[in-house]
């Protein structure tokens, strides 16, 4: 199974599912929030996919990557409790934002990395999770996470702007 063991492919599955529930997340709200279904699914398969893996240890012993999933773990909590309390005012929703889009960063690190320094089978794009060309895209891929970021802050702080009884 691709060099997969149940638990990893089932870890997997969690990990595409957040990703595409994610992303319908961005296109139809351009947020993560939990008051939407594809929300609710995107938090849910992140912590799933994120327990799943500190039972996966192809790489060795405990390692970055159960780092990364305990980190997310924390991120998606705080996001959470921002969306829901009200303790750091206007604060809560761009905290809340920021970390749901956050924890969405996180998913494309390993999924980068398992996925092309395994494919194409034979010849793969990096040739471990240490190949600086690896580390390059990784970091590509957080400058877009910071324009994303950006982005919804500003959507946020426009929506705030505008007066009452008038659309954003």
């Amino acid at each position: 199974m691709l060099g997969l063991t149940s638990l990893g492919f089932i870890h997997t599955l969690l990990g595409l599912v957040a990703l595409v529930a994610g992303a319908l997340c961005f296109f139809a709200d351009g947020a993560i929030a939990s008051r939407s279904r594809a929300g609710r699914v995107f938090i849910w398969t992140t912590a799933l996919t994120c327990l799943t893996g500190f039972g996966i240890f192809q790489r060795g012993g405990f390692n970055i990557a159960h780092v990364l999933g305990i980190l997310t773990l924390v991120v998606l909590s705080v996001a959470i409790w921002a969306e829901r309390s009200a303790l750091l005012g206007r604060l809560s929703a761009y905290v809340a934002t920021v970390g749901f889009s956050l924890t969405y960063f996180f998913h494309w690190i390993p999924g980068t990395t398992e996925t092309f320094t395994r494919f194409p089978r034979g010849a793969p794009l990096f040739s471990s999770p240490e190949d600086p060309a690896l580390q390059q895209t990784v970091g590509a891929m957080f400058l877009l996470f910071v324009i994303g970021a950006a982005v919804q802050v500003w959507r946020l702080r426009a929506r705030r702007s505008v007066p009452t009884g008038q659309a954003a």
